[in-house]
């Protein structure tokens, strides 16, 4: 589906009754259940069940909603491990449902790798935040004078976080520290930020045959029971993404306006336009803004997959509990 076109699915079902998670309950026979932002973990021995809810997450809180979202999600991911498989090793077994996937266990490596194709951002750890505010050396790497909002850095550049506790921010990190600290081991390392640039390359070609820019993008890394480097978590969504619409980039960025967000980031400038930027507590989610950010999450799906997007049954809690319990006891 070419960008652009916007989706035609019907939000109503999405709307009415959003997924907000499972009942821990409905599994305690299976596993325990650990909540996370977006996700319901559950623990199933030698392998997770990571089930992928409407919840959306934005300057380190919940804020509400998004019609859809977990699906988009948990399938695109799907797709994506697909599409990436001959690059790395992901932790995905199976998804037994539109909202679940089964993954293996690994070990995950405390830090966050952000791959950066633009100048961009408004949160703390953006790039562009600390450019703005006068800095020219972030995250060990150094930056010219005299560059705009959105300008293209001359090639990818990894600028990697650690990965903040619940409730707290992530924090900026350079390469050198990750080894230095001993947060990650040096072959490793090596091997995670190969990995990482080879997959935004995967993922910018494909993106860009989609009518769509794949401007930055966050990794999470693992190692499995052998040691190996897996890729975990989700792989280029609008939620650890920022994709924007490929034919009116130039012209924006020329006039002086931001691109045609289709991610997550639409909602963080909404936020920042109310006024709010990450402390206190933040408004809620209007449906509008949903609704919004629900239409531009189809969309890059359907431009991505070429194919349209057939919504799951709503409520979606049962169906999920249901295809969990009959991977786990097949």
């Amino acid at each position: 589906m070419p960008p652009g076109k916007g989706s035609g699915v019907d939000l109503g079902p999405a709307m009415a009754r959003p997924f907000t998670g499972i009942d821990p309950a409905a599994v305690e026979d299976i596993g325990p259940v650990v909540r996370g932002k977006v996700r319901d973990v559950v623990d199933l021995g030698e392998r997770l069940a990571l089930i992928a809810t409407d919840r959306l997450s934005a300057f380190d809180r919940v804020l509400g909603t998004v019609p859809y979202r977990g699906q988009v999600l948990n399938q695109l991911s799907a797709w994506w491990f697909d599409q990436i498989a001959d690059l790395v090793p992901t932790h995905m077994v199976a998804t037994p449902d539109p909202n679940v996937m089964i993954a293996r266990k690994c070990r995950t490596l405390p830090v966050e790798v952000v791959v950066r194709s633009r100048l961009t951002g408004s949160t703390g750890t953006s790039l562009w935040t600390m450019y703005a505010a006068g800095a020219r050396h972030a995250y060990g790497i150094r930056l010219p004078d005299g560059l705009r909002k959105n300008d293209p850095l001359p090639r990818p550049i990894i600028t990697p976080t650690t990965k903040g506790a619940a409730g707290a921010h992530d924090r900026p990190i350079t390469e050198s520290d990750i080894v230095e600290d001993g947060l990650v081991e040096t072959g490793t390392w090596e091997e995670v930020r190969s990995v990482a640039l080879a997959v935004f390359e995967r993922g910018r070609q494909a993106a860009e045959e989609a009518g769509l820019a794949l401007v930055d993008t966050k990794y999470e890394f693992g190692l499995d029971p052998d040691g190996r480097v897996v890729i975990i978590d989700e792989v280029h969504t609008p939620d650890s993404s920022r994709f924007w619409r490929s034919a009116t980039v130039e012209e924006r960025r020329t006039a002086g306006a931001e691109p045609e967000n289709l991610d997550k980031e639409l909602v963080r400038l909404d936020y920042a336009a109310q006024g709010f930027t990450g402390d206190g507590d933040p408004p809620p989610l209007g449906a509008d803004l949903a609704v919004r950010a629900a239409r531009a999450y189809l969309e890059v799906f359907e431009a991505l997959t070429r194919r349209p997007f057939a919504p799951a049954p709503y409520p979606a809690a049962k169906r999920a509990v249901a295809a969990l319990r009959a991977y786990h006891h097949a």
